[in-house]
Formats: C-alpha cells, structure tokens, sequence
C-alpha cells in the first residue's frame, strides 16, 4: 500500500469533512479499527487492558477503543498524561468525557505529572494489554514528560504492546527515534501506513503493521479540498522581512492587453506574498501602475510588445525573483514567439519556479524543447492545450474529466512538468499523480480569472510549494473564491472581484 506523509493524511482528514463526513467520525472509525485488529490476535475478556491517552486526535481514538473494550466486558483503564482542559480537539474532548461517564467501567486516572505516572507504575507494569494513544503523526523532536516516563514504564511492561497509527517518539514522516519510543508489538495505522512506519530505522519500535480502513473515500483523496489549500499556505513568521515571504515577477502584456498581468500580480499578493513585480512594454506601464499602488511596475525596452530586446531587461529581475508568471496578454507576434523561447530556456537552466500561461503556452507550441523538464506549472485551457500539444481535448460532460485525463497525465509526464487544465473540472497532474477540482460556478468563465488563477499558483510557488502542491491549492482557492461570489452575487463578478474574495476564501478555512 502507498505510504503517506503525515501532513497529506491531515489534509485527507479535512477533505473528508469537505464532503460531509466528519471527523468525529473518522475517529469513531480509528477506534473501532484498532479494536477489531486487537480481538483478532487475542481473547481479551478478562484481561487488564490499560491505554495510555495524551491531548490530540490520537488521545480520542484511544477514549473510543476504552468504550468498544468496556461494551465487550473488558477490564479497561484509561490514564490521561494531561489535565483534561488541555485536551485541544472537540472530538477528543467529546470522546474524553463520554469515558469520565463511563465510572462503573473504565478506570480513569489524570497523570499530567511524572510523579503522577510513577504512581501508576504497578498498574502500569501489571496490565496484559497495553495501548499508546499517546502522540501520533503530530510528534516533533523528543518526548516531553510526563511522555517520557509512560513510555519507560511501558516498555519496561512485560504486555503486549499495541500503537494506534504511529508508535509514540517515533518521527511520522522520518522513522526517526530522538530519545524513548514506544516499542510496539502490533501498530494499527489508519488508512495507509506513514511514511516513516516504514523505514528500517523504525521496525524494532512499530512490531506488526496492521492498516485499517476508517471510511475517507477515495474522493477526499481525488478532488482538491480545502486539505490541499492548507498544504500551500504558509504562516509568516512574527519577525519576517520585506522580501522574505516571496518575490514574484510577472511577464505579460501588450497594448492591447493591458490588465491581464495587473490581475495575475493583484492575486498573488493577496495569497499573501511580499512584493509583485510587473514588467510590461512600455507604452503601457503607466496604465498598469494605476491598477494598483501595490505593484511594483518595470517597463520593459520594447514598447508595445514583449520582444528579444526585452530579454536582458527580465534576466536582471530575474536575478532577485523567486518564482516568475508569463504569458498573459503578450500576443503572439513572431518576436514575441521568439522571447517566450528564450525565456524559458533562461528559467529551465536557472531552476527558477515558473507558471507558463496563456499565449506563452501557444508560443512553445513549436518549441517543447525549452519547456521539457522546467520547474514549472503550465496552465492551459482545452484550446491552449491543443496550442502546445498540438492533440485535441474530448469534450467536457458531465465527469467529462475521465475522458480527458489520461491524454494530460501523459504530457505531463512527457514534457516533465505539472499540468493544471483549466476547465469545469480541472485536471493538475504532474505525470505520476493527478487530482480533479470539482467545485466553481460558471461566473469563473469571466475574462481575467484564468490570469487570477495564474497568479495565486505562481504567489505559492514564490514561497517555496512545488508546483504541483501550488497547482492544486490554487485551483481549489480560486474556485472557492468564485463560489463566495456566485453566493452573494448571482455569477455576476468580474476577475477583479475575485481578487478581492481571495481572503474570504483563505479566511473561511483559518488560513
């Protein structure tokens, strides 16, 4: 089975709860797995079974694996490492004290103290079946008391030994072991084993890997959902500078076209990065410093469209750049055809992050050479993509997206870049993995949002997100943002309003 890294399964978590299954459910499920794989290795009626609970998730599943036990005539205990308000989920909480109700047949003991946990030491020592529902994929670093002395106590126990999804003190994503962990007999994990299960590093400490399946369909896992949103977003820290949260320069325009690359620039400061810089011909600078006080404006040598004179001119910004946009409304004049080529040649060699958008895309057309194996996300609607790849699309329909994917997984894996096809459904896959989005109204074929769309993947990538994780949060933040208008406007917005819901979508999910 595929492992996964500790913060995508959180991010299957909050999908799954997109879509409507909670996550008391999920726990309900975690708890009841691990049950179900402990009766079949043994007989436990009549046998001491004490778990070992802490503040997260992992704590709840343990308060449900007490209940099932307790319903089955088992001798159960359970003992908080912790005082009961620092319990930080509601789901653990609400698990938590439907066992302080349950006084005639779970043994509830509070430890947050060392000497607390010393005190349990002969209960401790004595029982059959001991249960860590101590600290799971959310460990950082070494255990932390009263951690620290459950886990010698434990493995000091002559019981059999079961962790629920990762042994406490083992690294989720790593396996590594940075002081005590606990030494598991059996691991239960929940719905595909993390990635540092299965390290060598950690085989002594995880026992038998048993997997469970706790009802996170494969949608939660297929379409982009607010779990993928949170993987892009990163907080800034409390002392950050100017500059320090990304720099991304955005190459587009012509005198014809002139706010296509003020929306992409507008958009990605409003997924939170430092400084966006335009750079555009000339004629037209002036125009797009009045969009907006908060763009940096660099016009460009040619005047009215983006031609090679232009080329040393971008290789400066580049220089200062950590991530580039191109491609909106540069035209498609020969010389421009020719800049776009060079260009990217330029970005692939030098590893900057990239969005290839719009008319870039169909200048490369001729030339996959210079895209092939870029650090980059190209953005093509159906006609773009028949532009660059010179292969028609299947027409949309309903789940029309299965039509289509296999062609785009094939050119991305071809052309070694990701691939977010813009559509009612868009496909981003890099090739080897690919998701859908669902979600978005038809307000989004509006002129401009294609370039929105463009800049919030490009104000992740500044940030340092692979492209493929920025593909996919901002196709979902960007459809998101539509819907939030669709429901206070009808689908009467324009790509500017969609900048301005940005932070409502960020904020409906505390992002």
């Amino acid at each position: 089975m595929e492992p996964i890294l500790p913060e995508e399964m959180r991010a299957l978590d909050e999908n799954a709860e997109f879509l409507g299954i909670s996550r008391l459910q999920l726990m309900e499920n975690a708890g009841k797995g691990v049950v179900d794989c402990m009766l079949r290795r043994m007989n436990l009626r009549g046998k001491k079974t004490l778990i070992l609970a802490y503040t997260g998730n992992k704590g709840g599943d343990g308060f449900v694996v007490a209940r099932h036990l307790a319903s089955m005539g088992v001798l159960v205990s359970v003992v908080l490492l912790a005082k009961p308000e620092q319990i930080s989920t509601e789901e653990a909480m609400t698990n938590f004290c439907i066992v302080e109700e349950l006084c005639s047949s779970v043994a509830l003991s509070i430890a947050p103290m060392p000497s607390d946990v010393m005190l349990l030491e002969e209960a401790i020592k004595s029982a059959d079946v001991l249960v860590d529902a101590m600290i799971g994929t959310g460990a950082k670093g070494e255990l932390r008391e009263p951690l620290s002395t459950a886990v010698s106590l434990s493995n000091s126990a002559k019981s059999f030994k079961v962790a629920i999804d990762v042994p406490t003190g083992i690294d989720p994503a790593s396996g590594e072991v940075r002081g005590a962990a606990f030494k598991a007999d059996l691991t239960v994990t929940h719905h595909r084993p993390k990635t540092g299960l299965l390290k060598p590093k950690a085989k002594r400490f995880v026992g038998d890997l048993e997997v469970v399946n706790i009802g996170i369909p494969p949608e939660a896992e297929i379409y982009v959902g607010p779990g993928d949103l949170r993987l892009a977003v990163k907080p800034r820290g409390k002392f950050t500078h100017k500059g320090e949260n990304g720099r991304l320069l955005i190459i587009g325009g012509s005198s014809r076209y002139v706010g296509a690359p003020s929306l992409a620039a507008l958009a990605a400061l409003r997924v939170g990065i430092d400084l966006a810089v335009v750079a555009v011909p000339s004629s037209i600078a002036p125009t797009v410093r009045k969009y907006s006080p908060n763009l940096i404006v660099v016009p460009l040598p040619s005047e009215g469209i983006l031609d090679r004179r232009c080329i040393p001119a971008i290789k400066e910004e580049l220089a200062s750049a950590d991530a580039v946009v191109m491609g909106m409304g540069l035209g498609l004049d020969q010389e421009t055809r020719f800049a776009v080529k060079e260009i990217t040649e330029y970005l692939k060699s030098s590893g900057i992050p990239a969005v290839i958008d719009a008319d870039a895309l169909k200048a490369l057309g001729e030339h996959h050479g210079a895209l092939r194996s870029a650090n980059a996300v190209v953005t093509p609607h159906s006609g773009e993509f028949s532009a660059l790849t010179g292969e028609k699309l299947p027409k949309e329909t309903e789940d029309g997206w299965r039509d289509r994917l296999g062609t785009v997984m094939r050119w991305a894996s071809k052309l070694n870049v990701t691939f977010l096809l813009k559509g009612r459904y868009d496909i981003i896959t890099d090739g080897a993995k690919y998701k859908i989005k669902t979600i978005g109204n038809p307000g989004l074929t509006a002129g401009g949002t294609g370039d929105v769309l463009a800049g919030i993947v490009g104000g992740f990538m500044s940030r340092g997100v692979s492209p493929y994780r920025s593909a996919v949060a901002a196709s979902f933040l960007n459809s998101r943002a539509g819907d939030i208008l669709a429901e206070r406007m009808g689908y009467h917005y324009t790509a500017r309003d969609l900048v301005d819901a940005i932070p409502l979508a960020l904020k409906e999910f505390d992002l």
